[in-house]
């Protein structure tokens, strides 16, 4: 068994979905503190052969506050989301897979109201894209779970891995700091961690911009090209 743990991230890139594609079972991270200035709400597209950022509004943003417990602002995701759909309509309308991706984006962003969190509407992005690009990877909520919530850091990890009887737990790059692998081998779980490799494809005819959120992708690759993606990584 091989799983990841990662907080929900909106329209994550790439990597993200590599990782998914990695494991057996994905454990969405759901009940861990919100991140502010951080890729739960947010993300990047190409806006005139540049990245533009667009972010989800929320009621209230704190990192007192878990990430399932962080609500959308349903009046203003409203105006957010009419001017989001124009801007990716606009911006994409001439990729080759702009009607299905265009179609995704809108059922992922739909029944959005003040009682939908933002891990619920990132989780709903993850699925379905995963839906979509065919992963069976299984999906986990950590509050649904696991019942370990006083447990911090690597701590917590073990945990979650020794009741899912995972031997190996993958974890991406930036976790080179934060885990030793000697931490996880005395509990005898494998720690590797997952390093994208370049990724480069046409964008119009505009010069790369790299590591958009997967909504870019999507625009410009078929299905089979986007599955080919998500095996160039390294695992370290």
């Amino acid at each position: 068994m091989k799983i990841a743990i990662m907080q929900p991230y909106l329209f994550p890139y790439i990597g993200y979905f590599q990782l998914i594609n990695a494991v057996d079972k994905f454990i969405i991270y759901d009940d861990v503190n919100f991140i502010k200035q951080g890729w739960i709400n947010r993300n990047q597209v190409l806006v005139q052969g540049s990245k533009q950022l667009f972010t989800v509004p929320l009621q209230k943003q704190s990192s007192f506050l878990k990430i399932n417990e962080t609500f959308i602002n349903e009046k203003q995701f409203e105006k957010w989301k009419i001017k989001f759909l124009k801007t990716v309509e606009q911006s994409y309308k001439k990729a080759t897979f702009y009607e299905q991706a265009n179609q995704l984006i809108n059922n992922i962003l739909s029944n959005v109201n003040d009682k939908v969190t933002i891990s619920k509407i990132a989780v709903k992005s993850l699925v379905e894209i995963s839906n979509f690009l065919e992963l069976k990877t299984e999906f986990v909520l950590t509050s649904s779970l696991y019942n370990n919530v006083t447990l911090k850091g690597k701590d917590r990890i073990i945990d979650i891995c020794k009741k899912e009887q995972a031997k190996k737990y993958i974890n991406p790059i930036g976790g080179v700091d934060l885990y030793n692998k000697e931490d996880f081998y005395k509990e005898n779980i494998q720690l590797n961690f997952l390093k994208s490799n370049s990724i480069e494809y046409k964008q119009f005819n505009d010069e790369f911009v790299p590591w958009l959120s997967i909504i870019d992708v999507i625009m410009f690759n078929s299905k089979e090209e986007v599955k080919e993606m998500l095996n160039n990584y390294t695992l370290i």
